[in-house]
Protein backbone atom coordinates (compact mmCIF):
# COMPACT_ATOMS: atom_id res chain seq x y z
CA UNK A 1 0.00 0.00 0.00
CA UNK A 2 1.66 3.36 -0.86
CA UNK A 3 0.35 6.48 0.22
CA UNK A 4 0.35 10.22 -0.62
CA UNK A 5 1.58 12.88 1.43
CA UNK A 6 -1.37 14.72 3.95
CA UNK A 7 -1.53 18.29 2.58
CA UNK A 8 -4.05 21.14 3.10
CA UNK A 9 -5.37 22.42 0.03
CA UNK A 10 -4.13 25.39 -1.58
CA UNK A 11 -6.70 28.47 -0.77
CA UNK A 12 -8.71 26.87 1.50
CA UNK A 13 -6.66 27.19 4.58
CA UNK A 14 -4.03 26.25 6.27
CA UNK A 15 -4.65 25.56 9.97
CA UNK A 16 -6.89 22.80 10.46
CA UNK A 17 -6.28 20.94 13.73
CA UNK A 18 -3.83 18.69 14.74
CA UNK A 19 -6.52 16.01 15.33
CA UNK A 20 -7.98 16.17 12.12
CA UNK A 21 -4.39 15.93 10.06
CA UNK A 22 -3.84 13.31 12.95
CA UNK A 23 -6.87 11.15 11.71
CA UNK A 24 -5.89 11.63 8.07
CA UNK A 25 -2.63 10.31 8.45
CA UNK A 26 -4.23 7.16 10.36
CA UNK A 27 -6.83 5.95 7.53
CA UNK A 28 -5.63 2.71 6.59
CA UNK A 29 -6.75 -0.18 3.96
CA UNK A 30 -5.91 -3.31 5.80
CA UNK A 31 -3.86 -5.94 3.29
CA UNK A 32 -6.55 -8.55 2.90
CA UNK A 33 -8.98 -5.68 1.14
CA UNK A 34 -5.86 -4.55 -1.46
CA UNK A 35 -5.51 -8.63 -1.86
CA UNK A 36 -9.42 -8.60 -3.42
CA UNK A 37 -8.53 -5.27 -5.29
CA UNK A 38 -5.37 -4.12 -5.65
CA UNK A 39 -6.47 -1.15 -7.89
CA UNK A 40 -8.78 0.13 -5.11
CA UNK A 41 -7.92 3.78 -3.92
CA UNK A 42 -9.61 6.03 -1.70
CA UNK A 43 -9.31 9.63 -2.11
CA UNK A 44 -9.71 11.21 1.68
CA UNK A 45 -10.49 14.39 2.33
CA UNK A 46 -11.22 16.18 6.44
CA UNK A 47 -12.96 19.63 6.29
CA UNK A 48 -13.02 21.79 9.01
CA UNK A 49 -15.55 25.00 9.42
CA UNK A 50 -18.26 23.32 7.74
CA UNK A 51 -21.87 25.20 7.89
CA UNK A 52 -24.14 22.51 8.41
CA UNK A 53 -27.91 22.76 8.10
CA UNK A 54 -30.98 21.46 6.31
CA UNK A 55 -31.02 21.85 2.15
CA UNK A 56 -30.73 25.62 0.89
CA UNK A 57 -29.81 27.49 -2.29
CA UNK A 58 -26.12 26.24 -2.27
CA UNK A 59 -26.88 22.56 -1.95
CA UNK A 60 -29.88 22.94 -4.63
CA UNK A 61 -27.95 24.20 -6.92
CA UNK A 62 -24.99 21.38 -7.00
CA UNK A 63 -27.84 18.84 -7.09
CA UNK A 64 -29.94 20.54 -10.04
CA UNK A 65 -27.03 20.61 -12.01
CA UNK A 66 -26.02 16.85 -11.06
CA UNK A 67 -29.57 16.09 -12.78
CA UNK A 68 -29.26 17.69 -15.92
CA UNK A 69 -24.86 16.45 -15.71
CA UNK A 70 -24.99 13.09 -14.38
CA UNK A 71 -22.80 10.29 -15.49
CA UNK A 72 -24.23 7.45 -17.04
CA UNK A 73 -25.42 4.59 -14.95
CA UNK A 74 -23.44 1.98 -17.07
CA UNK A 75 -20.46 3.47 -17.29
CA UNK A 76 -17.36 1.52 -16.88
CA UNK A 77 -16.59 2.45 -13.23
CA UNK A 78 -19.81 1.89 -12.34
CA UNK A 79 -20.38 -1.23 -13.48
CA UNK A 80 -16.62 -2.07 -12.06
CA UNK A 81 -17.97 -1.57 -8.69
CA UNK A 82 -20.72 -4.40 -9.26
CA UNK A 83 -18.22 -6.37 -10.11
CA UNK A 84 -16.49 -5.47 -6.84
CA UNK A 85 -19.24 -6.40 -4.49
CA UNK A 86 -19.62 -9.73 -6.04
CA UNK A 87 -16.05 -10.27 -5.21
CA UNK A 88 -16.44 -10.33 -1.79
CA UNK A 89 -20.18 -12.10 -1.98
CA UNK A 90 -22.97 -9.62 -2.10
CA UNK A 91 -25.95 -9.34 -4.75
CA UNK A 92 -25.32 -5.61 -6.47
CA UNK A 93 -28.74 -5.86 -7.42
CA UNK A 94 -30.23 -6.17 -3.65
CA UNK A 95 -27.44 -4.15 -2.33
CA UNK A 96 -26.10 -1.36 -4.67
CA UNK A 97 -23.23 0.11 -4.79
CA UNK A 98 -23.94 3.44 -3.27
CA UNK A 99 -23.30 5.57 -6.25
CA UNK A 100 -25.58 3.43 -8.56
CA UNK A 101 -28.47 3.81 -6.09
CA UNK A 102 -28.15 7.34 -6.44
CA UNK A 103 -28.11 7.45 -10.42
CA UNK A 104 -31.11 4.87 -9.95
CA UNK A 105 -32.73 7.84 -8.61
CA UNK A 106 -32.81 9.88 -10.91
CA UNK A 107 -34.05 12.17 -12.69
CA UNK A 108 -34.59 13.31 -8.99
CA UNK A 109 -32.22 12.85 -6.66
CA UNK A 110 -32.86 12.72 -2.79
CA UNK A 111 -32.90 15.63 -0.64
CA UNK A 112 -30.79 15.37 2.72
CA UNK A 113 -28.89 17.90 4.34
CA UNK A 114 -26.77 20.43 2.57
CA UNK A 115 -23.43 18.63 3.35
CA UNK A 116 -24.66 15.43 1.77
CA UNK A 117 -26.36 16.94 -0.65
CA UNK A 118 -23.07 18.61 -1.63
CA UNK A 119 -21.15 14.96 -1.75
CA UNK A 120 -23.99 13.49 -3.65
CA UNK A 121 -24.00 15.83 -6.50
CA UNK A 122 -20.46 14.64 -6.77
CA UNK A 123 -20.81 11.34 -6.84
CA UNK A 124 -23.32 11.56 -9.33
CA UNK A 125 -21.59 13.93 -11.77
CA UNK A 126 -18.58 11.85 -11.72
CA UNK A 127 -20.08 8.25 -11.53
CA UNK A 128 -17.98 7.55 -7.93
CA UNK A 129 -19.14 6.38 -4.77
CA UNK A 130 -18.50 9.01 -1.70
CA UNK A 131 -19.54 9.26 1.86
CA UNK A 132 -19.11 11.69 4.47
CA UNK A 133 -19.22 11.02 7.90
CA UNK A 134 -19.29 13.17 11.45
CA UNK A 135 -15.54 13.97 12.52
CA UNK A 136 -16.99 13.70 16.03
CA UNK A 137 -18.35 10.76 16.41
CA UNK A 138 -15.65 8.65 15.44
CA UNK A 139 -13.50 6.49 18.15
CA UNK A 140 -10.25 5.90 16.92
CA UNK A 141 -8.37 5.25 13.31
CA UNK A 142 -10.64 4.72 10.15
CA UNK A 143 -9.74 1.04 8.39
CA UNK A 144 -11.02 -0.92 5.65
CA UNK A 145 -11.04 -4.45 6.45
CA UNK A 146 -12.93 -7.61 5.67
CA UNK A 147 -15.21 -8.23 8.42
CA UNK A 148 -15.49 -11.09 10.63
CA UNK A 149 -18.72 -10.84 11.09
CA UNK A 150 -18.98 -9.86 15.45
CA UNK A 151 -18.91 -6.03 14.31
CA UNK A 152 -21.68 -3.61 15.74
CA UNK A 153 -23.30 -1.84 12.89
CA UNK A 154 -25.81 0.50 14.43
CA UNK A 155 -28.57 1.24 12.12
CA UNK A 156 -32.88 1.60 12.05
CA UNK A 157 -34.89 -0.94 11.23
CA UNK A 158 -38.95 0.03 10.74
CA UNK A 159 -38.06 3.55 12.47
CA UNK A 160 -36.26 2.30 15.41
CA UNK A 161 -32.63 1.87 16.55
CA UNK A 162 -30.92 -1.76 15.99
CA UNK A 163 -27.30 -3.79 15.90
CA UNK A 164 -26.72 -5.12 13.18
CA UNK A 165 -23.59 -7.08 12.16
CA UNK A 166 -22.10 -7.92 8.64
CA UNK A 167 -21.45 -10.98 6.77
CA UNK A 168 -18.00 -12.76 7.61
CA UNK A 169 -15.29 -11.57 4.64
CA UNK A 170 -18.00 -8.41 3.96
CA UNK A 171 -15.37 -5.75 3.43
CA UNK A 172 -16.41 -2.84 5.68
CA UNK A 173 -15.05 0.48 7.12
CA UNK A 174 -14.87 0.29 10.89
CA UNK A 175 -13.36 2.22 13.94
CA UNK A 176 -12.78 1.11 17.07
CA UNK A 177 -16.55 0.89 18.26
CA UNK A 178 -17.62 -0.97 15.29
CA UNK A 179 -18.38 -1.05 11.05
CA UNK A 180 -19.70 3.04 9.91
CA UNK A 181 -20.02 2.01 6.35
CA UNK A 182 -21.19 -1.87 5.19
CA UNK A 183 -20.57 -3.40 1.91
CA UNK A 184 -17.94 -1.16 1.41
CA UNK A 185 -19.80 2.14 0.32
CA UNK A 186 -23.45 0.40 0.15
CA UNK A 187 -24.82 2.13 3.76
CA UNK A 188 -23.85 4.26 6.19
CA UNK A 189 -24.31 3.59 10.00
CA UNK A 190 -25.99 6.20 12.51
CA UNK A 191 -23.43 6.59 15.20
CA UNK A 192 -21.19 8.56 12.44
CA UNK A 193 -23.52 10.04 9.98
CA UNK A 194 -23.53 13.46 8.82
CA UNK A 195 -26.39 15.46 10.72
CA UNK A 196 -27.61 19.26 10.51
CA UNK A 197 -24.96 19.82 13.29
CA UNK A 198 -21.78 18.79 11.80
CA UNK A 199 -19.00 20.72 11.58
CA UNK A 200 -16.16 18.83 11.21
CA UNK A 201 -16.17 15.88 8.42
CA UNK A 202 -14.64 13.07 7.07
CA UNK A 203 -15.24 12.49 2.93
CA UNK A 204 -14.55 9.30 1.23
CA UNK A 205 -14.02 8.96 -2.55
CA UNK A 206 -13.98 5.13 -3.89
CA UNK A 207 -12.17 4.39 -6.70
CA UNK A 208 -11.17 1.56 -8.79
CA UNK A 209 -8.61 0.88 -11.53
CA UNK A 210 -11.26 1.96 -14.07
CA UNK A 211 -11.72 5.49 -13.16
CA UNK A 212 -8.53 7.22 -14.15
CA UNK A 213 -6.61 9.38 -12.30
CA UNK A 214 -7.26 12.22 -14.30
CA UNK A 215 -11.10 12.31 -13.53
CA UNK A 216 -10.76 11.32 -9.70
CA UNK A 217 -8.33 14.58 -9.44
CA UNK A 218 -11.30 16.45 -11.28
CA UNK A 219 -13.98 15.25 -9.07
CA UNK A 220 -11.50 15.96 -5.93
CA UNK A 221 -11.16 19.45 -7.64
CA UNK A 222 -14.87 19.81 -7.62
CA UNK A 223 -15.77 18.73 -4.35
CA UNK A 224 -13.14 21.45 -3.23
CA UNK A 225 -14.23 24.59 -5.29
CA UNK A 226 -18.35 23.11 -4.20
CA UNK A 227 -17.47 22.61 -0.38
CA UNK A 228 -15.09 26.43 -0.67
CA UNK A 229 -18.60 28.21 -2.42
CA UNK A 230 -20.40 27.62 0.07
CA UNK A 231 -18.69 26.93 3.84
CA UNK A 232 -16.92 30.48 3.93
CA UNK A 233 -13.59 29.64 6.48
CA UNK A 234 -13.69 26.23 5.55
CA UNK A 235 -10.12 24.14 5.79
CA UNK A 236 -9.35 20.67 4.15
CA UNK A 237 -6.53 18.60 3.99
CA UNK A 238 -6.31 15.35 1.90
CA UNK A 239 -4.99 12.21 1.09
CA UNK A 240 -4.87 9.13 -1.47
CA UNK A 241 -4.51 5.49 0.04
CA UNK A 242 -4.00 2.78 -2.14
CA UNK A 243 -2.11 2.08 -5.53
Amino acid sequence: MTEATTRADAGLGRDLSPEALDFLATVRIEPEVTALRPDYRAFVVVAEGLRPGDPDGWSEALLSGAESDAAPADGPHVLDWAEAFRAFGAKPQRTRPSVAALLRRLPELPRVDRLTDAYNAISVRFGIPIGGEDLDAYAGPLRLVRATGDEPFETTASGEPVVEHPEPGEVVWRDDDGVTCRRWNWRQCTRTRLTTSTTRAVFVFDALGSLPDTELAAAAEAFGTALGGGNPGIRLASRTVGP
